[in-house]
């Protein structure tokens, strides 16, 4: 079994309380799984990698799903997070998946109704763990492709707040990639709005799938969040992924755990930074719940501290 980065951004969500192995817990929770409205439920059975107490989150290696995706190793909320501390990795169990039935909306997958069927491996090795981003920390100067073809540096947004996040445009989950493109969109358009803001910001979503993630389909995956295609829609907000020999070290800098699966879709954490005029880190969202509100505050802070430094 591979190694996974503890730190993992959900996009789904478990609730299951657990006790010893082959005991079955149901959900305390005042609605089950099967009053949950606009909720589809598949039964999930998996091995626990990892858990994360600092984000409630669980990692779980799932046989295949029926009807809703094959064997996959991908982290999950708890519907009920105080039972985190239940699971440990090697545990095998049982639960009930809830899939928001509208893909579009904000809803987060959760599982629930869970039973543990084995206890945990006792030679089981933790997973690996990156540093975390911290602020005044100096961003590298990364180079990357872009929607257009063009090499872009980091460093050529000295002098602007910029904006950066992780994403693939191949990623299924709404609460994932998907929520930090709709994120930025809102945030493009609210600094449009404020000439005074807009001059002086940059967005920038990062591929971590070069491999697929060629100009041209970043371009076509762009445009449907900018609204355009035309040269000038991307001239405030780039697409980009770094090319494969420094993949791993964007990835490791900012601290993306990404795994790729045999399905070919790819398990990863989420990462979005908030960066200074001075190319420093200002601010480090690493998990999926931060807001467009919370890091328009921080573009303001920094452009009103500059105008006034």
């Amino acid at each position: 079994m591979a190694s996974y980065p503890v730190r993992l951004l959900a996009a789904c969500a478990l609730s299951f309380p657990l006790l010893l192995a082959g005991c079955r817990h149901s959900s305390s929770a005042p609605q089950s799984a099967q009053s949950v409205s606009g909720m589809k439920q598949y039964h999930v059975r998996g091995i626990v990698v990892s858990t994360d107490p600092s984000t409630g989150e669980v990692m779980l290696d799932t046989d295949a799903i029926p009807g809703f995706m094959e064997a996959m190793t991908m982290p999950y909320k708890l519907r009920q997070p105080d039972v985190l501390s239940e699971l440990h990795p090697g545990d095998t169990l049982t639960a009930t998946l809830l899939v928001p039935s509208d893909p579009a909306s904000n809803q987060e997958a959760l599982l629930d109704e869970i039973d543990v069927i084995a206890q945990r491996q006792p030679d089981y090795k933790p997973a690996a763990q990156f540093h975390p981003l911290n602020a005044g920390d100096a961003v590298p100067d990364f180079k990357l492709l872009n929607q257009n073809g063009r090499t872009i540096h980091l460093g050529e947004f000295h002098g602007k707040v910029l904006l950066v996040t992780f994403i693939y445009t191949r990623c299924p989950l709404p609460a994932y990639c998907i929520r930090m493109s709709r994120n930025f969109a809102q945030i493009d358009k609210a600094l449009a709005a404020d000439p005074k803001l807009y001059a002086g910001t940059h967005l920038l979503s990062v591929s971590f799938d070069p491999e697929n993630d060629t100009p041209k389909v970043l371009r076509s995956y762009g445009s449907g969040y900018i609204g355009s295609d035309a040269e000038k829609a991307f001239r405030h907000w780039d697409f980009a992924a770094p090319p494969q020999p420094e993949l791993a070290k964007v990835l490791q800098f900012f601290d993306v755990g990404v795994t790729p699966e045999k399905d070919h879709t790819i398990t990863h954490s989420l990462s979005t930074v908030v960066i200074a005029p001075d190319g420093k880190v200002y601010k480090w969202y690493p998990t999926n719940d931060w807001t467009p509100d919370q890091v328009l505050g921080d573009v303001r802070q920094l452009i009103s501290g500059q105008a006034h430094g």
